[in-house]
């Protein structure tokens, strides 16, 4: 399957570019007419993982975060990076209701939202030189996306 359009975005690790990268990566997936649902699952999804680099990445420090997204015709593939601390143990912080910013009063449900709102969701990190994180989201009925994993 041919990519129909790619894009990358960088950005410094201010919560303020939260919703600049999500809107951002929402108006790229529109070319491909997706559902107003897949569009709120996709911005969910980016939000979470934009906030993840920006709290837990960069902690009190500034870096960057990018986001790569590439269109095909029925799926977006997107990755959200740091070069921020890096996760220690990616099982555990996967894990519904784990936060290592408990005093931050975080919900420790990044993960699960990511999960719950896009089809796959893959995450490698180094603990020292960053994480990224790769969204996947299949546009289109459960039949047409089951045809496409076939």
């Amino acid at each position: 399957m041919d990519k129909t359009n790619e894009m990358v975005l960088r950005f410094l690790s201010r919560s303020s570019n939260e919703s600049f990268a999500r809107v951002t990566v929402a108006a790229f997936v529109a070319q491909n007419d997706p559902t107003l649902e897949e569009i709120t699952d996709i911005k969910t999804a980016i939000s979470e993982a934009v906030t993840n680099s920006i709290i837990h990445g960069y902690e009190d420090g500034l870096g960057y975060v990018e986001i790569k997204a590439v269109l095909y015709p029925r799926k977006l593939i997107a990755w959200v990076s740091d070069q921020g601390k890096g996760i220690e143990n990616i099982e555990k912080a996967r894990q519904p209701l784990y936060t290592s910013k408990p005093e931050l009063e975080r919900s420790g449900m990044g993960f699960t939202v990511m999960e719950t709102f896009m089809d796959e969701v893959d995450v490698t990190s180094t603990p020292g030189q960053g994480t990224i994180v790769k969204l996947i989201k299949h546009f289109g009925s459960p039949v047409d996306k089951e045809r496409e994993t076939k």
